[in-house]
């Protein structure tokens, strides 16, 4: 038996037992399947001729009841996404199947785009047409929740990471533009949210594409995934090519019955605020898992991030006091260290 790269510490011994004498899988390998930015790891093994994924979720810090019982809801669906083979939910060990090492990060390019961005939208149109009754114990994504994620980019990018004091006008306007942005959210028609549909969790399978990372999924606003995918943090696009991709959905969703009698130019508005609202709480979490987790990693994605909210703040006269916030100090703000 083999353990790869993997560090012998306390949880993987007790993986190790868990595979070995309560399962009794025959496994010849073990190594790290996939870097995550939550407090889970993921490990590829490898028996009988075939491969499997363990989550190791320490139950202390993430619970896997969430992910067992979303997965089961969006097979319902016809999605594509991990079955649970074994689970522990009480150590936080679940065993399930293998989509493959293809994120669409490393797949997408020109001529490969139309076709990854097409199985995804279908995807999300069936992950959208759950119906109202299978979403009666589905967290809601409210106003409380969405201030939060909002103040992750006050108190974790602007306030520690880049160590900015504001004004008294500057935290007003802040707090008036968070507000536009939630009642932006709020007004929208309201669907089952995976809350992370992108490049790092769309795996290239068949059928495609796989789905993963789906444990924190919401009831919420509708536009919520489709810029996760199309303003996604990790790769850009040009604002034409978004419009197009937002353009096919929006018929599809309409034939759907998801966006009965909606106007284009209305999905759009939504899109890009709903955009800035997710991009300003990615932000302040790749501020937090640089200085609280010790992941630098996610710095250079901030860049990228913040270039779509200044964006969007250029179009909307009532964002024009976040968009001069967040070019104030314009070497800080592109190069954080």
């Amino acid at each position: 038996m083999k353990s790869g790269d993997v560090g012998i510490d306390s949880r993987f011994a007790e993986l190790q037992n868990w595979l070995c004498e309560e399962l009794a899988l025959p496994f010849v390998d073990i190594a790290p399947a996939s870097a995550d930015a939550s407090f889970r790891r993921y490990f590829r093994v490898k028996y009988n001729g075939t491969t499997s994924i363990i989550m190791d979720a320490p139950p202390e810090r993430e619970d896997t009841r969430p992910f067992v019982a979303i997965s089961a809801l969006l097979a319902g669906l016809g999605l594509h996404v991990p079955q649970v083979l074994e689970q522990d939910s009480r150590r936080g060990f679940l065993l399930l199947t293998d989509l493959g090492s293809r994120q669409y990060l490393g797949e997408l390019g020109d001529s490969t785009a139309q076709q990854l961005y097409g199985d995804a939208l279908q995807a999300l149109i069936r992950l959208q047409s759950c119906p109202a009754a299978e979403l009666q114990h589905i967290p809601d994504y409210d106003r409380a929740l969405l201030q939060a994620e909002m103040a992750l980019f006050r108190d974790w990018y602007l306030g520690r990471l880049l160590n900015i004091s504001l004004t008294d006008e500057q935290q007003e306007m802040l707090e008036a533009s968070f507000a536009f942005l939630v009642s932006a959210a709020l007004e929208q028609p309201r669907v089952l949210v995976h809350r992370d549909y992108h490049s790092r969790n769309l795996m290239v399978d068949e059928p495609n594409p796989g789905v993963l990372d789906f444990q924190d999924a919401v009831v919420g606003p509708v536009s919520y995934d489709l810029v996760s995918l199309l303003r996604d943090c990790y790769i850009s696009w040009p604002r034409e090519r978004v419009a197009d991709w937002v353009g096919q959905y929006h018929k599809q969703a309409a034939s759907a019955g998801i966006l009965p009698q909606m106007d284009i130019d209305q999905l759009m508005r939504w899109f890009d605020l709903m955009g800035v609202q997710r991009h300003l709480k990615a932000i302040g979490i790749f501020s937090r898992l640089n200085l609280r987790d010790g992941k630098p990693g996610y710095l250079k994605d901030i860049p990228r991030t913040m270039g779509y909210v200044e964006e969007v703040c250029r179009r909307y006269p009532e964002l024009q006091g976040l968009g001069e916030l967040v070019v104030m100090h314009p070497v800080q703000l592109r190069n954080p260290q």
